[in-house]
């Protein structure tokens, strides 16, 4: 099998990705279950964005950050989703070289993205709890908004980081992908070439970008619960708790599915079915649950939503 360098491997080199399962029929059933989980994901993450846009009450920092997670989840879920359904409902799992490097790509800058922006909100949640009389004042438009520039500036560097160290590894006689897309740990157990640089710049890129905003989110919500348990009557202590349920609910779910694909022994990484059980996890199902979750915990969003459909809250 041919193989070439970083300038003229993309014309000539192609992945096969296993997918879900070594299955050469197409999968119908699976492809209609994928299908519905992403079109709940676009539509959900899109009824998120129009509600808060449409509502002057929403138009807070919160929900300022909660309309940027959704625009990220929307892509995350972009990013993987339709090449797994083309794959289910064909059965034709080749995917070129460029195509698997630009899934890469975009799949590290999204992930990055939403590390980030998760962290943003506990800080966010943080200061309208220790400091709500100059809550306006600290998270200002201007704040906001290089937060945000922040977080899709370290997505882009962390993407570029793993797509030149991808970018400059060999394959050899293998080309079987085993996952359902392109992701970094799959292609360096592909590469002839020597992975440990390769495989160390991830692992700190791994710590920097994914263990330090989690690192940050417990170390907030730490501060967060100190000064929760000040609070006098436990009326107020759940009220104020409450607004936080739905952001931790969703770091849960996203970094508990992530860390186990991630921070794992490369000597025993092996992609079986729990991996990819966990990967369709974050990578999946998480930006579908993300608006459900925020609807169903939230009175403002509910509020807002039933306002925009034109129905009367009922006490």
């Amino acid at each position: 099998m041919e193989y070439s360098n970083w300038e003229n491997q993309s014309t000539v080199f192609t992945f096969l990705v296993v997918g879900l399962s070594e299955t050469p029929e197409p999968q119908v059933q699976l492809f209609l279950i994928f299908l519905g989980i992403y079109l709940i994901t676009v539509v959900g993450n899109l009824v998120i964005l129009t509600v808060i846009s449409s509502d002057q009450r929403l138009h807070t920092p919160m929900y300022f950050f909660l309309a940027n997670l959704a625009v990220v989840d929307i892509f995350l879920s972009s990013v993987t989703v339709p090449k797994l359904l083309f794959i289910l409902v064909t059965a034709q799992k080749t995917i070129s070289y460029t195509e698997c490097v630009t899934q890469l790509y975009f799949f590290q800058f999204f992930m990055v993205v939403e590390c980030y922006t998760l962290a943003v909100m506990a800080y966010d949640r943080y200061v309208a709890i220790c400091f709500p009389l100059n809550y306006t004042l600290i998270m200002s438009r201007a704040v906001r908004l290089r937060m945000v520039v922040a977080c899709w500036t370290s997505g882009l560097m962390n993407s570029v980081v793993q797509a030149v160290s991808i970018g400059h590894l060999d394959f050899c006689s293998q080309n079987k992908v085993d996952h359902f897309f392109c992701d970094v740990t799959p292609l360096f157990k592909l590469s002839c070439s020597d992975t440990r640089v390769g495989e160390a710049i991830f692992m700190v890129v791994v710590v920097v970008a994914g263990m330090g905003p989690l690192i940050f989110i417990l170390v907030t919500y730490g501060r967060i619960i100190a000064a929760i348990t000040k609070i006098s009557t436990s009326r107020g202590r759940i009220r104020t708790f409450s607004t936080c349920i739905s952001h931790f609910t969703v770091v849960a779910l996203y970094y508990g599915s992530g860390i186990f694909s991630y921070i794992w022994p490369s000597s025993t990484y092996a992609m079986d079915k729990d991996v990819k059980v966990v990967a369709v996890l974050y990578t999946i199902m998480t930006p579908m649950l993300n608006p459900i979750i925020y609807s169903l915990r939230n009175k403002e969003v509910k509020r807002a939503l039933k306002k925009a459909l034109g129905i009367r809250s009922l006490r």
